[in-house]
């Protein structure tokens, strides 16, 4: 059963739709990743959950009670903003017991909490210093112990990373991670990042436009997407536009795909063929015989990135990307002639005009 069940939520700012007919089951304990574009209105559902923006239609229960109209200090939830939210004037340690304080917490085990938060953010020589002199990962794990010290029911976190470096944030994310584990708090997690929600989260909600694409586990997002937009925002997909074209291809124009039997679609309707990059083996000789889709190119860019390297390639005149390792490839050149191989059941078919 849900522990955190919105149904039917809607939202429309001046007469634009931000959310339409959101409707999301939560576990409890669980980590949900609400990602999407800007704009897309992962925020805005957050601040429903925590009732800082009104619902215009739509229900949000939490453990079986209806909270769509409960205040935001009395819903129970904790919340951590991208900008931090510190009181400047306060010490690390007022911080964290101003909450408890509004709750009117008996100060030894105010005192005591905030010693275990501190604890669990690993920032115990921090709790006399003010937040300017801390950095900006410091003072996130600050919030969020703010936020955790009241032991909500939920804990909402909106962006938290993304005004950090890049190698803060990886620390960051797994910090925030194994505390959400150790606690078995239900989180949700909002973000524009794929990697990040891919890597923290036991479930992913993908957003566009106000209504939700898909939701699944992350391995799930990545390999079965269900909608092209899916495909393109998680991850790197080439598209190939094409007719289908018998029962087990689709005539691309450069080339005719081979791909597993083609049950939803009738023949010479258009659709899209998606490839992820990782799934191509790329050849310096002409292939022999066997039921592979191979297409010929030039070698127009090479980017390293660490474990793998990433071909752009000239393939008749369309762009087509490949990772390649070095471990299983022999170095490749600018402006080399290499064929691409792929197997028919790494194309994933669509319809064209979704």
């Amino acid at each position: 059963m849900a522990y955190l069940d919105l149904k039917n939520v809607s939202k429309s700012f001046a007469g634009t739709l931000a959310v339409k007919d959101f409707n999301l089951e939560i576990e409890k304990g669980t980590l949900v990743a609400f990602l999407g574009p800007s704009g897309c209105g992962k925020t805005t559902t957050l601040r429903m959950i925590a009732g800082f923006e009104q619902l215009d239609s739509g229900t949000i229960l939490l453990d079986n009670s209806d909270i769509s109209s409960v205040p935001p200090n009395r819903r129970d939830i904790g919340m951590v903003f991208q900008s931090y939210a510190l009181f400047p004037n306060l010490t690390v340690r007022e911080n964290i017991a101003f909450g408890l304080e509004m709750k009117k917490t008996p100060k030894k085990d105010a005192e005591k909490r905030v010693n275990q938060v501190l604890d669990m953010v690993r920032l115990q020589e921090t709790a006399k210093r003010f937040p300017h002199q801390l950095s900006g990962g410091q003072q996130q794990r600050i919030a969020l112990a703010r936020a955790l010290a009241v032991q909500p029911r939920v804990l909402l976190l909106d962006e938290p990373l993304s005004a950090l470096d890049a190698e803060v944030r990886v620390v960051l994310r797994g910090e925030i991670r194994r505390i959400q584990s150790e606690l078995a708090i239900t989180t949700v997690y909002v973000t524009h990042d794929q990697e990040e929600a891919l890597s923290i989260s036991d479930k992913v909600v993908v957003m566009n436009k106000g209504i939700i694409e898909q939701v699944g586990a992350p391995e799930e997002i990545y390999r079965a997407p269900q909608t092209r937009f899916v495909a393109t925002f998680i991850g790197t997909a080439n598209q190939f536009h094409g007719k289908v074209d018998g029962r087990e291809s689709v005539d691309c124009g450069i080339v005719r795909l081979l791909t597993e039997p083609l049950k939803d679609f009738i023949n010479g309707q258009s659709v899209v063929v998606l490839v992820r990059p990782e799934n191509i083996q790329v050849q310096l000789e002409p292939p022999g015989e066997g039921r592979w889709n191979s297409i010929p190119g030039v070698v127009e860019t090479i980017t390293f990135h660490g474990a793998v390297t990433r071909l752009g390639v000239n393939a008749g005149g369309q762009r087509v990307v490949a990772d390649i390792t070095v471990s299983n490839t022999k170095p490749v050149a600018l402006n080399q002639k290499i064929w691409l191989q792929f197997t028919p059941d790494m194309c994933q078919v669509m319809v064209a005009d979704e």
